[in-house]
């Protein structure tokens, strides 16, 4: 593997990083290689020196990852702290880089009298994960707000895509392969700051009377069937409080899995399995993860 001082890179490379140091569960294994780009410059240069077939996981806040006890045997560039510019392009334009942490979005259109991202306030990761999964909360998605983006492939070299060329879904972004997120232009509307701040507030007084905000989660484990709500399935089934190890699913709010302390992956693996099963012997449906689940088991 290359060095940073032979390809003349500006960013920070570790080897062996464990990555429950980088994800809001808090478990994980190692990467093989874990760098974190200066800017977007220094990692279009990282991204040229890399071999075709080295596995590449791209990693923000680290929310709705599942990194198994085995790690990840390849490269993980780290976006958070690293692609972090933001600028006004417009009167109600705004151009924010992947590794923008999503209630910064947020804060920032409202500083400047614009409106349509205050959800993003109460998402727990980056602009570019919330693009990947098209975020969203109490009835609003990121990608309503998007007008085209900027990726880059695995060979250093960018593109501009109209949102058109992505096959847009509930939790679910299909585009060209190979491709990751740099930034997006987002078209917002005119709004008053006073109100913003206001509804910004209720919003993440809302998310704290009803989720586990203060303990390791990923944010919503699983995604609503149609017509229901995953939580609603899952107390129903009675497992609000049930635990592996050192996963439990919250009692506070029946989709999320929290880390009490000492969970690994596998802990947090098999109450997805035992959540799954039992809901599905009580009503017949199959829940599907939200979360994305990486790496090798330990």
């Amino acid at each position: 593997m290359m060095t940073a001082s032979e390809i003349k890179l500006r960013g920070v490379m570790r080897f062996d990083e464990p990555l429950s140091r980088h994800t809001t569960w808090r478990v994980g294994g190692p990467a093989s290689v874990f760098y974190q780009p200066a800017d977007s410059a220094d990692l279009i240069t990282f991204l040229q020196q890399l071999t075709s077939d080295e596995p590449l996981l791209w990693l923000g806040l680290g929310s709705n990852l599942l990194v198994r006890d085995g790690g990840f045997p390849g490269t993980v560039i780290a976006t958070q702290g690293s692609l972090m510019a933001m600028a006004l392009t417009g009167d109600e334009t705004l151009r924010v880089e992947a590794g923008v942490p999503s209630a910064q979005v947020a804060r920032f259109a409202t500083r400047n009298a614009l409106s349509g991202v205050e959800f993003l306030a109460g998402i727990p990761g980056t602009l570019g994960g919330a693009l990947a999964m098209n975020a969203g909360a109490f009835g609003t998605e990121i990608w309503q707000r998007v007008e085209w983006v900027e990726t880059v492939d695995r060979f250093g070299q960018l593109h501009k895509r109209q949102k058109s060329e992505f096959k847009i879904g509930y939790r679910e972004v299909q585009g060209v392969e190979n491709e990751w997120f740099l930034a997006a232009h987002l078209q917002l509307t005119p709004g008053d700051s006073t109100e913003t701040v206001a509804h910004i507030r209720q919003l993440l007084e809302r998310r704290a009377a009803t989720q586990p905000t203060r303990q390791p989660s990923c944010g919503s484990v699983f995604r609503n069937p149609e017509g229901d709500y995953a939580a609603r399935l899952i107390e129903a089934a009675g497992l609000k409080g049930s635990q592996r190890g050192g996963a439990q699913v919250s009692e506070k709010h029946a989709n999320f899995i929290i880390n009490t302390g000492s969970a690994t992956a596998a802990d947090i693996e098999a109450l997805i399995a035992q959540v799954q099963d039992e809901v599905e012997r009580c009503s017949g449906i199959r829940l599907q993860t939200e979360v994305h689940r990486v790496g090798v088991t330990g």
